[in-house]
C-alpha cells in the first residue's frame, strides 16, 4: 500500500505514464487500423465484436508480456547461429513478425489496388469469422511484443506500465468505430496505412537482423506522409465543393454519358489515348447512347441549332399567282405553311396544307380568315420552353424571331425529335451527311454540330459557348473567313486528324463539304 501511495504521489511517474500512454496510442494506431482492415471483411452485423474481441485480445497479450517481464528479458540470449550471425529468441520474433507484416500488407494493398477487396456483387462473400479472429490473434502478438519492448525501455515500474496499456487500450475502444468509418470513407488513407505497416514490418526486420532502426525516423516519416496525405485531402475537398457548385443537371448528364461510355468534353480535352470498349463489352449500342445523349443535352442546346433555318423555309406569298400558290404546296411534303405578303418577314398566319388547296379550288384564291395566327418565340427561348410551346401549339410550327422583329426560322415537334433521334429527311431533302465510304462523309453546310459529331464519332469539336450551331459555322469559325470552293483545312480530334474540303457553295453559304478521318501514318 506503501508503495503504491508512494508511486502516486512521484510527479516523475504521472510524466512516465502520460508519456507512455501517448506512445501505446500510437503505437496501437498501426494495430487498431489493421484490425479495421480486417474487420471490414466481415458481415457488417460482426464487425464491431471482431473489433472489441481484437482489442480485448490486445490488451490481455500486453498485460501477459509485461507480468512476463523476466522472460522477455532472456530472449535476447543467441539461440541460433547460422555463420558469424546469431539470433536470440526476440530477434526470431522480430525478423517473423516483420516479415508477417510486410506479406500480409503487400496482399491487402495489392486488392486495394486492384479493387478486389471492395468488388460489389449481388451477394456478398464474407470472411469466416474465426479466420479473421485468427489473424487478428497474430496481429496481437507481433504489435503487443513492440508495445512491451517499448514500455520495458520507458518506464520501471510494472505497474505504470499495465495503467497506460489499459488506458490506451481503453481509448482506442473508444475511437475504434469512427477511425474505421474514417480509413474506409478515404480509400487513399487506407493506402498509406498499409504503406505504414509496411514500413515498421522492414523496421522489426532490420531490428531482427541487428540493424536499430531509430523509431524516431520512422515516426518523422509518418507525420511526413500524414502531412502529405492531409493536404491532399483538402484539394479534394476543395475540388468537391467547386463540383457540387456545378449544377445537378449537368453533373448527372455528365455522370449518365460516362456510363454510357461517352467522354465528357473536359475529359476529352486533356487526354492523349482513348480506348474504346469492344463491342461486346458496350452495355449500350451506338444508336442506343446517341439517343440518351440527345434527350441529356436538349436542354443545353439553343434554337438554332434544332430550328430550320430562314433560307430553308417553304413560305407561301399572297402576291403570287393563285396557279403558282397551287404549284408550291403541291410540290411541298410540309402539312404547315408560312402565309406572308411580300416578304417572309410580314406573315399574315399559319396554313395547313389541306385548307389551302381547298380555298384555292372552292374561291380560287386564300382566305386570310381562315388562317391560324402565328405563333411567334424569340431565338433566346430554351428548349424545355419550346417544347411547352409547342404541345399547346398541337401539332403547328413555331416561328422563331430575332431582337429586330426578323424571322430567323421556324421549328415543328419533328425537329425536337431528330435532335434527339436523328436526322429524318424530309421527301424533298437529302439527308445532311451521307457517308460516301469508310471515314469519308460527304456534309450538308447546314447540318446541326451535335448530329455531326455523332456520326463521325468525334465529340468535343464545340463548346457550349460557341455560338456556331452547324458545321458551316464551325468551319467559318476555323477559317476566320469565308472560304473558297476547294479550300480544305486539318482539325485534330480524338479519332485522329479531320480533313475538311469545300466542295460547294451557295452565295455566301456553305452548301457542301467534303470530311475525312485520317489516323496518324495516314496520306
Amino acid at each position: 500500500m506503501e508503495g503504491l501511495l508512494h508511486l502516486l504521489l512521484d510527479p516523475s511517474v504521472w510524466v512516465g505514464l502520460l508519456t507512455l500512454v501517448i506512445l501505446e496510442i500510437v503505437l496501437g494506431i498501426d494495430n487498431l487500423i489493421f484490425i479495421a482492415i480486417l474487420a471490414d471483411k466481415l458481415p457488417p452485423a460482426q464487425r464491431d465484436r471482431a473489433r472489441i474481441i481484437g482489442l480485448s485480445l490486445a490488451l490481455i497479450m500486453r498485460l501477459g508480456l509485461l507480468s512476463a517481464i523476466s522472460w522477455v528479458f532472456q530472449l535476447t540470449t543467441p539461440i541460433l547461429n547460422i555463420g558469424s550471425a546469431s539470433f536470440s529468441g526476440r530477434d526470431l520474433i522480430l525478423i517473423i513478425g516483420g516479415f508477417f507484416l510486410v506479406f500480409k500488407g503487400t496482399m491487402e494493398m495489392h486488392e486495394r489496388v486492384e479493387g478486389k477487396a471492395h468488388a460489389s456483387t449481388s451477394s456478398p462473400v464474407y470472411a469466416s469469422f474465426g479466420i479473421v479472429v485468427t489473424q487478428i490473434v497474430v496481429l496481437d502478438a507481433v504489435f503487443s511484443l513492440d508495445a512491451v519492448i517499448t514500455a520495458v525501455g520507458m518506464v520501471e515500474h510494472l505497474e505504470v506500465m499495465m495503467a497506460a496499456v489499459i488506458i490506451a487500450i481503453g481509448v482506442m475502444l473508444v475511437a475504434s468505430k469512427p477511425l474505421t468509418r474514417f480509413v474506409n470513407a478515404y480509400p487513399t488513407v487506407v493506402i498509406l496505412c498499409l504503406g505504414f505497416l509496411l514500413m515498421i514490418g522492414f523496421a522489426l526486420v532490420a531490428e531482427g537482423f541487428g540493424y536499430k532502426v531509430p523509431k524516431g525516423y520512422l515516426y518523422a516519416a509518418i507525420g511526413f506522409a500524414v502531412i502529405i496525405e492531409s493536404l491532399n485531402q483538402i484539394a479534394r475537398r476543395n475540388l468537391l465543393n467547386l463540383e457540387t457548385m456545378r449544377p445537378m443537371r449537368e453533373r448527372t448528364a455528365e455522370g449518365i454519358l460516362r456510363m454510357l461510355g461517352k467522354r465528357s468534353v473536359a475529359l476529352e480535352e486533356t487526354a492523349t489515348v482513348t480506348t474504346a470498349p469492344a463491342p461486346s463489352e458496350a452495355p449500350f449500342g451506338e444508336e442506343e447512347r446517341n439517343m440518351v445523349s440527345g434527350v441529356l443535352r436538349l436542354a443545353e442546346r439553343n434554337i438554332h441549332s434544332i430550328m430550320t433555318p430562314r433560307t430553308d423555309i417553304t413560305w407561301i406569298d399572297l402576291d403570287d399567282d393563285p396557279g403558282e400558290i397551287r404549284k408550291e404546296i403541291s410540290h411541298s411534303p410540309h402539312g404547315f405553311f408560312p402565309v406572308c405578303r411580300g416578304s417572309l418577314d410580314d406573315i399574315v398566319g399559319i396554313g395547313r396544307a389541306k385548307d389551302l388547296i381547298a380555298d384555292l379550288l372552292m374561291e380560287g384564291r386564300l382566305d386570310e380568315g381562315k388562317l391560324r395566327p402565328p405563333i411567334i418565340v424569340h431565338e433566346t427561348v430554351r428548349i424545355l420552353d419550346l417544347m411547352e410551346t409547342l404541345k399547346a401549339a398541337r401539332g403547328q410550327l413555331v416561328v422563331v424571331i430575332n431582337e429586330f422583329g426578323a424571322v430567323e426560322g421556324l421549328v415543328t415537334p419533328i425537329d425536337v425529335f431528330e435532335a434527339i433521334a436523328g436526322d429524318f429527311p424530309d421527301e424533298d431533302e437529302t439527308p445532311d451527311i451521307i457517308v460516301d465510304r469508310e471515314n469519308r462523309w460527304i456534309v450538308d453546310g447546314a447540318a446541326d454540330m451535335h448530329q455531326f459529331e455523332q456520326a463521325i464519332q468525334a465529340e468535343g469539336l464545340m463548346d457550349d459557348s460557341d455560338e456556331y450551331s452547324t458545321v458551316a459555322g464551325y468551319l467559318l469559325s476555323q477559317f476566320g473567313r469565308l472560304p473558297e470552293t476547294g479550300d480544305k483545312i486539318a482539325v485534330p480530334s480524338l479519332r485522329g486528324d479531320l480533313h475538311f474540303e469545300i466542295l460547294e457553295r451557295e452565295g455566301r453559304r456553305i452548301a457542301k463539304i467534303l470530311v475525312e478521318a485520317r489516323t496518324t501514318g495516314d496520306i
